[in-house]
């Protein structure tokens, strides 16, 4: 049983019916006009009108005008994602097995071959986001890799974005963004080849347009609109749980961001500090209307109760600030990436420690994790069998494939098992 301090206000099922017509008109008019529509949504939505596909000489120059302090921080953070993804790409192991006599049965793991990946550029240029998906697939050993991003103005893709996109290991890039330049990716259209995968975190509309491509191409996971929950009680600091909570508040005006707390007490300081923080935040016009929409604040009886309904939220960030952080850590099920304890936040993620900020949104922590060096690689089964093997294997399955009436599979037995008989 839950009390809340305060609940979400926003209607969200009318906005994503809206959603969900806008790209399928979007995809469709794409799918069948192509560069064409391509040209015309990029220059309806982002003003844009120039070449699709950046120069070297572009990425050079663009290059060269930005600050040392920027590239070494991003080889910092590139070098820390893709540490720990060569770590993770270490957890997996080739398999070849003699499940029975003359039986081998194994498994193999194939980078996918071309893969697209989007970086949003729209209020707020997510530069790290190239490291996330580029970087992490060049680890993978994706042999081709292409980037787009969103127009910044006139000049095109935001400068740090693009040194980024090409950094990180981008074969080519395209100054395309939004549903347009998932549906280019995956129909390739403006020059690129129809890719096999994309990638990215988005707003509503580019996960909404994964979701309707998916089956044309693989995606990665559903992730955006960003969320943000944290699990706390009376020993963490109210002001520091409102920070964390309009850190990601301010990614746009339809960010969720939850409280889940055993104390009531605790509940309304947090409220009250954030009404404070507001006041004062930069963002706080988007911050505001995302907090009054989406945000919650949960009462719960025990730590139980809380872990209950974190997973219930399935948040994409989970932060817990209690007493028992261990037991958290160790009984939360539902969340795409946890940072424990007050020491680390959401930006450190988001910006290059080490794990991966692409993540499940919309409650699909509950069936899948986030964007890792594993989504890249495709796992594919292979067996070879002795004429033996064959031979002794072959009436089980005529006899099953007869059961299911599937009768030319079952001579495809019968005739190795007689083929192979006088062996």
């Amino acid at each position: 049983m839950v009390d809340f301090i305060k609940r979400a206000e926003a209607e969200t099922t009318r906005r994503r019916a809206d959603v969900e017509e806008t790209v399928r008109r979007m995809i469709a008019d794409i799918a069948e006009r192509r560069d064409s529509a391509i040209r015309d949504f990029a220059a309806d939505l982002d003003g844009w009108r120039a070449d699709f596909r950046v120069s070297q000489d572009q990425i050079a120059h663009v290059g060269s005008r930005l600050s040392e302090t920027f590239k070494e921080d991003f080889a910092v953070c590139k070098r820390q994602v893709q540490d720990f993804a060569r770590r993770q790409l270490e957890t997996f192991r080739e398999l070849e097995a003699e499940v029975g006599p003359g039986i081998t049965l194994g498994h193999r793991h194939i980078p996918v071959r071309y893969v697209g990946c989007y970086i949003p550029g729209g209020k707020y240029p997510l530069v790290s986001a190239a490291i996330m998906s580029i970087g992490t697939a060049r680890v993978a050993g994706v042999p081709s890799v292409v980037g787009c991003a969103p127009p910044r103005d006139e000049n095109g893709i935001y400068g740090p974005t693009l040194y980024a996109l090409n950094a990180a290991g981008a074969d080519e890039i395209y100054c395309l963004g939004g549903v347009q330049a998932l549906a280019a990716m995956a129909y390739g259209c403006v020059g690129m080849a129809p890719v096999d995968m994309i990638t990215g975190p988005g707003n509503a509309y580019v996960s909404e347009a994964k979701r309707q491509l998916f089956g044309i191409v693989g995606i990665d996971l559903l992730a955006g609109p960003t969320e943000i929950c944290v699990a706390a009680d009376d020993s963490a600091d109210p002001a520091l749980v409102a920070t964390d909570l309009l850190g990601q508040a301010e990614h746009g005006p339809d960010s969720p961001a939850w409280l889940v707390t055993t104390s009531e007490a605790f509940g309304r300081a947090v409220l009250k500090e954030l009404e404070q923080q507001l006041e004062t935040l930069p963002t706080k016009d988007v911050a505001t209307q995302s907090w009054r929409d989406y945000g919650e604040i949960v009462v719960v009886k025990n730590d139980d109760e809380a872990i209950a309904a974190c997973d219930d939220y399935a948040p994409e960030h989970l932060e817990i600030m209690t007493r028992r952080d261990d037991y958290y850590l160790a009984n939360l099920k539902n969340y795409g990436s946890l940072f424990v304890g007050e020491e680390t936040t959401v930006a450190y993620g988001d910006k290059g420690i080490g794990t991966n900020h692409t993540l499940p949104t919309s409650k699909a922590a509950r069936y899948t994790g986030g964007l890792w060096v594993g989504k890249f690689l495709k796992t594919v089964t292979y067996q070879r069998m002795t004429r033996a093997a064959s031979r002794d294997f072959a009436p089980v399955a005529a006899r099953q494939c007869e059961t299911e009436c599937l009768f030319a599979h079952q001579i495809t037995a019968e005739v190795r098992g007689a083929r192979f008989a006088s062996d």
